[in-house]
């Protein structure tokens, strides 16, 4: 059994949902506390759940190749999910998902999603907005990887993951963010003493502090920016002074006020 509807759940795109809306999925939400590291699933695989990250926990869609170099393609936190979001299941995955900092999951069956989706169109609504939101994420960090140099790429990924965590401090080690850039270690090493030495952030051993979102959103390409307002316009999401994402408040689709009465009208007279 999930948790109650009057409780937040830490998951952004749960919280905001009406509580006759939330009940639809709470009975088939189940907790899934993962550590750092740990995989949700692996390309190829067959996708039939949905797990939806809470608090601080962060997962990461990842793309490898046959070489063993990889690179990140969306990063996904509390506002957000992974998995079958937009299909009924059973489909292969086109990613890996990693998790990059453990904590709370919750995971329910797709199937059960798409049938709640069918009963209420405010989940209908929601989910294609966020699916919307995941793609446009996912282009945008197409386009960064071949497109702009790797210092703006890295705060790009930094300021993400602020985003999504709310903290200065990120708990974030050398190695992983090469891997996410898809760069050697020792290069990616040179690009933070550079950054550091510009002071836009912090090296630390385990973490990189950013020293001035201000600045470095500055120095960082568009890329952020533009995934930003996409997610505040199509899904409603709202950030505080700091950057951190704190609520989803999608607008209401015209179908979900429009159904009454489109089907009063179809009864016969």
């Amino acid at each position: 059994m999930g948790p109650a509807s009057d409780r937040p759940t830490g998951n952004l795109l749960l919280d905001g949902l009406r509580p006759e809306d939330r009940a639809l999925l709470e009975p088939f939400l189940d907790p899934l506390p993962r550590e750092r590291g740990e995989s949700l699933f692996e390309a190829g695989s067959d996708v039939t759940s949905i797990a939806f990250p809470c608090r601080q926990a962060v997962v990461t869609l990842i793309v490898a190749m046959r070489d063993g170099r990889s690179a990140e393609v969306a990063t996904v936190g509390r506002e957000g999910a992974v998995g079958g979001v937009v299909s009924s299941g059973f489909l292969p995955a086109s990613t890996n998902a990693v998790v990059q900092i453990g904590g709370p999951i919750l995971r329910m069956d797709a199937l059960r999603l798409q049938e709640a989706k069918r009963v209420s169109p405010a989940l209908r609504n929601l989910f294609t907005r966020y699916a919307d939101c995941l793609l446009a994420q996912v282009l945008q960090s197409v386009a960064c990887n071949a497109l702009h140099p790797i210092e703006s790429r890295c705060l790009r990924w930094l300021l993400t993951l602020q985003d999504r965590i709310g903290t200065d401090v990120l708990p974030v080690t050398h190695e992983l963010l090469a891997t996410m850039l898809g760069v050697q270690r020792t290069y990616l090493t040179r690009i933070l003493r550079a950054l550091q030495q510009q002071g836009l952030i912090e090296v630390g051993r385990g973490r990189i502090t950013i020293r001035n979102r201000v600045l470095a959103e500055t120095a960082a390409c568009e890329c952020h920016g533009v995934v930003r307002r996409h997610y505040e316009t199509v899904l409603g999401a709202v950030y505080d002074p700091g950057g951190g994402l704190v609520a989803v408040e999608p607008p209401p689709d015209r179908r979900e006020t429009d159904a009454p009465r489109e089907l009063a009208t179809s009864e016969p007279a």
